[in-house]
């Protein structure tokens, strides 16, 4: 197996373990992980979901010795990264919990998760020019929504890397803390939103998704229609009912 799974208080977590590769991105990487994400996102017991690697690498990129083998026609005809699309689709939100290197096609999955916690040593790039390639899973994309034109065209022509502090200022990271906390505040995370209704959760991140998917007033039509549908729910009475009887609220919807 290419990956190590646990599940405890309400999140799943999927490590990837190819330590020899630097956890590079294989087929079997790709297979198993969405794989044992689609199983968590399944079990009504998981609210969120946490994408670890190890000390030194969350993934250092794609395995060029398997992409080495590929020709146009078969890119072309199989889109071997297809499958990592499928977490897109995912119910409960992916937090990316990175240390070391996320490189390449590391750098691109990270960017696929909801959230990204970064630790001290984690430095992120897209160097694929220097392989006479470009990023192929969404990373030309998603670095500009991320950071901005200019500091994707500077990642992204140069190969350069970015530290996990310019990554917080840049708005690529939405924590950054010490190498040792980094598995351990993702959980932190992801049991904090194991604990909210599941449907206003989904709601959420899916409103905040359709933000780079849409001009403003089909946003703004998107987020005022899933507002609206909560409001057929138990959870929308139940957290409005604790907020005034000031109590913890208990919703039917959570994991936890």
């Amino acid at each position: 197996a290419a990956i190590r799974t646990e599940q405890a208080d309400g999140v799943g977590v999927i490590t990837i373990d190819r330590p020899h590769a630097l956890n590079a991105l294989n087929t079997a990487v790709m297979h198993e992980v969405v794989a044992a994400a689609l199983a968590f996102d399944a079990d009504p017991t998981v609210g969120a979901i946490v994408l670890t690697g190890s000390d030194r690498a969350f993934a250092a990129g794609a395995d060029i010795g398997e992409l080495a083998q590929i020709d146009a026609d078969r890119i072309a005809r199989d889109t071997p990264f297809a499958d990592w699309d499928r977490l897109l689709a995912l119910r409960v939100p992916l937090i990316a919990a990175v240390r070391g290197y996320a490189l390449g096609g590391g750098c691109e999955i990270a960017m696929l998760c909801d959230l990204i916690v970064a630790g001290e040593s984690a430095k992120f790039g897209l160097p694929e020019l220097t392989l006479g390639v470009i990023p192929g899973i969404g990373g030309t994309q998603r670095l500009v929504r991320a950071v901005g034109k200019a500091t994707a065209m500077d990642l992204i022509l140069t190969g350069r890397m970015m530290t996990s502090a310019e990554a917080l200022r840049s708005g690529l990271v939405a924590r950054f803390v010490a190498d040792d906390d980094v598995v351990a505040t993702a959980r932190e995370m992801g049991t904090t939103i194991a604990r909210r209704s599941g449907p206003a959760v989904s709601a959420a991140k899916d409103s905040v998704n359709r933000a780079f998917e849409s001009g403003l007033a089909e946003g703004l039509a998107f987020e005022r229609e899933q507002f609206a549908s909560l409001f057929a729910l138990p959870d929308r009475a139940e957290g409005m009912a604790a907020f005034l009887e000031k109590r913890e609220p208990r919703f039917r919807d959570s994991a936890l």
